[in-house]
């Protein structure tokens, strides 16, 4: 779950439901702050524009979001949308003739001539139908010696996934049950009071001996005394029936063996080389993360509504191919290569999983947009792990054991206080470069709206939206001198304790290789040397 907020627990028989909310003790805009003059560890963005930026000329950059979609209308981006140039809106010609009909403001890879995938399986459960078809039926003494590690790693994944398969199930049964006792409980009690919103003090009044009623107005009370001042009980219903909702899906889809959503998409899913599936629907059915990213990176700084981005020359390219589940690595290779064709100079990817089965497809994607020159930037995950340990995919380290010099990997910081790394961010001293703003983040959402999220997926546009603005002013850097200035910029703390995600206490530097947040104020100082280095040379 990306970050739900109510805790169930059971006490004597009833449940009480812990809704935390997001206070804000800092201003809404923290992460485009900076520690000197706010005093909250945001990347300096303001800074930079009131000082070593200001009437600087700058170039139009363009970021690719891979993600689940953009609300390309809404108020606080449609300003900032890539738009091709080249091709005639709606006409079903592929004018720029570049294999996709009508992309316009990009691509969606998980789309098809009627539908689009919404959800998907996750990446364990297509590991175990795999393998199961292989070796379900074999018996152990019986399977060949060559194939003897992939029968113990079938082994491993037929564990993890029925393990996970119950627990899921039995999640979902619980808040299902939950939210139809609350929401009955609180209808029944509206109806015989004969008010629009319940309070304690409506409760307390209510007098009956019916049982079922009874039980009703304890239920509530004991609610009640458990909410803070202002919350309201409808509340709870909302939070409910999101982890209802969200568990849902996981049973419905994430570990359903007999769900296959390229019967949507309509492609060939062993032909990882496969091009020109899809449809130009770039919002889909649930645009919500993917416009919070786009953002988090551009919102636009112009308009006196809702955000501002941390980049003030950009273009979002949307690219639609991260589902409610795990994304395909055929999808993830197709979309890097489409952004890569179509101008973009900087990925942003917030998205991740535990395998990757078609990786080779990935690495050769990956390889192409190293070698023609566009940084990629990717959330480190939310697993509160040691990514050095436990792998995520994809990943900047090849098959063969190199590894892309043009990839940014990124874990989530907060705002300060206790909140320095955020509690669910994976780390790595090898894997990790350094820390973003990735916890309470307040950035767009579809309609109009503005929300706060907490992820490494906001931390890794973070750091996209602060890469921009290094190859919007100093369009002479390449991405792999982008990615030096960022980790060489970084704000270090010295020996700053801090909270590991995960449990105990650590230094802040043994959680990245650089060991510090992304500093856009030194990120600049450091460009403009290197601006000047370069004109000497010439």
């Amino acid at each position: 779950m990306k970050k739900f907020l109510s805790s169930v627990v059971f006490q004597v028989g009833l449940v009480i439901v812990g809704f935390a909310q997001s206070a804000h003790p800092v201003p809404r805009d923290w992460f485009l702050r900076d520690p000197e003059q706010d005093s909250v560890l945001g990347v300096s963005a303001e800074r930079v524009y009131q000082t070593l930026l200001k009437d600087q000329p700058s170039r139009t950059v363009i970021v690719a979001v891979i993600d689940s979609g953009v609300d390309i209308e809404h108020e606080d981006l449609k300003s900032v949308i890539w738009k091709n140039e080249k091709e005639i809106p709606g006409n079903g010609i592929d004018d720029d003739g570049n294999g996709y009909i009508d992309d316009v403001y990009g691509w969606n890879f998980i789309g098809g001539k009627n539908d689009n995938v919404a959800a998907d399986t996750y990446e364990l459960t297509r590991e175990y139908i795999r393998l199961k078809a292989l070796y379900g039926t074999m018996e152990e003494n019986k399977v060949p010696k060559k194939q003897k590690a992939e029968y113990e790693s079938y082994k491993k994944i037929k564990d993890k996934f029925e393990k996970l398969k119950a627990k899921n199930e039995q999640q979902y049964k619980l808040y299902a049950t939950i939210y139809k006792n609350v929401k009955t409980s609180i209808d029944t009690l509206k109806a015989m009071l004969n008010v629009q919103t319940l309070t304690a003090e409506d409760v307390q009044r209510f007098q009956t001996q019916e049982p079922g009623l009874l039980f009703a107005k304890g239920f509530l009370l004991n609610m009640f005394k458990n909410m803070n001042e202002g919350e309201r009980i409808e509340d709870y219903i909302d939070e409910l029936k999101e982890g209802v909702n969200y568990y849902e899906v996981i049973v419905k889809y994430g570990y359903n063996e007999e769900y296959d959503s390229r019967q949507i998409v309509g492609d060939n899913i062993n032909n990882l080389y496969e091009k020109n599936y899809g449809n130009n629907d770039v919002i889909g059915p649930d645009a919500t993360h993917g416009t919070h990213v786009a953002g988090i990176i551009a919102a636009d700084r112009t308009n006196n509504l809702g955000i501002k981005g941390i980049a003030n020359n950009v273009k979002i390219m949307v690219v639609r191919a991260v589902p409610n589940g795990d994304e395909r690595d055929k999808d993830v290779a197709n979309a890097i290569i489409y952004a890569v064709d179509n101008g973009a100079h900087i990925i942003n990817m917030s998205f991740g999983k535990p395998y990757s089965p078609q990786k080779q497809a990935v690495d050769k994607a990956v390889r192409y947009a190293e070698q023609k020159g566009v940084l990629l930037v990717h959330a480190a995950g939310n697993d509160a792990k040691d990514a050095d340990v436990e792998k995520s995919f994809p990943t900047r380290f090849y098959a063969d054991g190199k590894e892309a010099k043009n990839w940014i990997e990124v874990g989530a910081s907060g705002w300060g206080g206790e909140d320095v790394v955020g509690s669910f961010s994976n780390y790595g001293k090898k894997t990790v470069a350094f820390f973003a703003p990735g916890v309470d983040v307040y950035s767009t959402v579809p309609g109009n709206q503005y929300k706060d999220e907490s992820g490494t997926s906001m931390a890794s546009p973070s750091t996209a939206g602060v890469a921009a603005i290094l190859m919007s002013y100093f369009p002479e850097l390449t991405a792999a001198e982008v990615k030096n200035v960022l980790m060489q910029s970084a704000r270090r703390f010295g020996n700053l304790q801090v909270q590991k995600p995960g449990g105990g206490k650590t230094k802040f530097e043994n959680l990245s290789s650089t060991g510090g947040m992304v500093n856009a104020y030194e990120a600049v100082k450091l460009a403009q040397t290197l601006k000047l280095q370069k004109q000497q040379v010439k």
